[in-house]
């Protein structure tokens, strides 16, 4: 089972389990990890789960689609140019070990 450590804005950090073909923002809210509010439930249309993905991993992440790009536009934290919608990172065993940095907030 591949795991994820999300990082909170204070560096606390939490690893938790993830299932193959889960998001990471189920993932975190199955987990009560504070910091991803998941307002859409998943369905990529309020940006409210907003990460920064952590050094290398950005590479071995599906590209941003379009409608991602057009969320991440209106984030309630700073864009930065590893910023991604939690919902959209689909879970591998490729990606266990992936490391998330939360924002300061989503809303």
């Amino acid at each position: 089972m591949p795991s994820i450590t999300f990082i909170h804005p204070d560096s606390r950090a939490e690893s938790v389990d993830a299932k193959d073909g889960d998001s990471a923002m189920y993932t975190a809210l199955l987990h009560g990890i504070d910091g991803i509010v998941g307002e859409c439930g998943g369905g990529a249309v309020c940006a409210t789960c907003h990460v920064y993905v952590d050094g290398d991993w950005m590479g071995k992440l599906s590209p941003v689609g379009d409608d991602e790009d057009e969320l991440l536009e209106g984030v309630a934290a700073e864009r930065l140019p590893n910023s991604r919608l939690s919902c959209q990172i689909k879970i591998t065993p490729e990606l266990d070990g992936l490391v998330l940095r939360l924002p300061e907030r989503q809303v």
